[in-house]
C-alpha cells in the first residue's frame, strides 16, 4: 500500500491505496467508521490486494488526518473523496464503508450518483430522515457532552466490549482508540462533531438512492445504536439484500472477515455483470 497525502485548507488527509496492474474493472474503496482509522480494514486490504484495486484513509480529524479543522460535514467528506480518486485517476469505484464510512458512501451516490459503481454498507443505517425518531436525532446533536462526561477507562471498555465480539476485533479497536488516549478531549471532540455531521445531512432530508448494485451487512450481535433495526426497515423499503453475520458484533468485518471478504467478493462479480449489460 502506498500512503499519500492531499492538502486542503482545513487539514492534511492521509490515504493508502494499491493500484491493480492492467486495469481495473472496479475499485474498492473503505471507509471506517466513526473514530476508527485504516486499520479498521486491514483484513480486507490484505485478501483484495492484487485482485483489485484497493483505497482507505484516515478520514478527516481520524488518526494520521490530524489536526484538521472541524467545521466540514458528510457532503465536504464526499467531495474531497471525489478529489482523491480523481487525482489519483481510481475509477468505477465500489465503495464499502463501516458505519459512518456507510454515511459517506450515501452522500457521494447523491453527489456522484454517475460516478458510484457499487455500495456496500458494513453495520451502517440510511440517511434518510424518515427512519430516525426525533427523540434519536435531537440526541445526535447532543453526543459530544455525554462522551466529555465519561472518564476515559469507561469509553475504552465500551468502545472496545461494545464494538466487537471477538478477540482479534476488539484488540484493533482498542488499538485505534489509543490513538487518543491521553488526549480524552479531542476524542469527545470528534465523536461529537461526527454525531452532529450526521444529523445535519439526515436533516436536509435528501433523497440519498442508491442506484447502482447495493449491498447491505449487519452482524447478528451488533447493540450499536439500533442498526439491527435500521438494517431491517433499509432492506424492507428499498429491496437491497441484506445478509446477517453471524457471531459478529458492530465491526463485523473485524469480527468475521472471511464471510464479509467472500460476500464482498461475490458482489464485485454482480456490479461487473451489471455494468456489461
Amino acid at each position: 500500500m502506498i500512503e499519500k497525502t492531499y492538502k486542503i485548507s482545513k487539514g492534511i488527509i492521509h490515504y493508502w491505496f494499491d493500484k491493480k496492474e492492467g486495469g481495473e474493472e472496479v475499485s474498492l474503496i473503505f471507509l471506517p467508521g466513526l473514530t476508527a482509522d485504516h486499520r479498521l480494514f486491514e483484513k480486507q486490504i490484505e485478501y483484495f490486494a492484487g485482485k483489485a484495486t484497493v483505497f482507505v484513509w484516515d478520514a478527516p480529524g481520524h488518526a494520521a488526518s490530524y489536526p484538521f479543522e472541524m467545521t466540514f460535514d458528510l457532503m465536504d467528506k464526499a467531495r474531497w473523496l471525489d478529489e482523491i480518486l480523481t487525482s489519483e485517476k481510481i475509477e468505477n469505484p465500489v465503495i464499502v464503508g463501516q458505519s459512518m464510512g456507510g454515511y459517506v458512501g450515501q452522500a457521494y451516490a447523491q453527489l456522484f450518483p454517475e460516478k458510484l459503481r457499487g455500495f456496500v454498507s458494513i453495520d451502517s443505517a440510511p440517511l434518510q430522515r424518515k427512519y430516525l425518531t426525533a427523540a434519536e436525532l435531537w440526541l445526535l446533536k447532543r453526543m459530544e457532552p455525554v462522551y466529555r462526561y465519561y472518564p476515559w477507562k469507561m469509553l475504552l471498555h465500551s468502545g472496545t466490549k461494545g464494538i466487537a465480539v471477538t478477540e482479534y476485533g476488539r484488540k484493533l479497536m482498542r488499538d485505534m482508540m489509543m490513538v487518543y488516549d491521553g488526549e480524552k478531549e479531542r476524542y469527545a471532540k470528534l465523536a461529537g462533531h461526527g454525531f452532529r455531521m450526521l444529523a445535519k445531512a439526515i436533516e436536509a432530508d435528501l433523497p440519498y438512492e442508491i442506484t447502482c448494485p447495493a449491498l447491505l451487512l449487519c452482524g447478528e450481535k451488533d447493540h450499536a445504536g439500533s442498526c439491527i433495526r435500521y438494517s431491517k426497515a433499509w432492506q424492507k423499503n428499498t429491496g437491497i439484500r441484506l445478509e446477517w453475520i453471524k457471531d459478529a458484533g458492530h465491526n463485523s468485518n473485524t469480527d468475521r472477515p472471511e464471510i464479509v471478504n467472500g460476500l464482498i467478493e461475490e458482489f464485485i462479480g454482480i456490479v461487473q455483470m451489471s455494468a456489461k449489460r
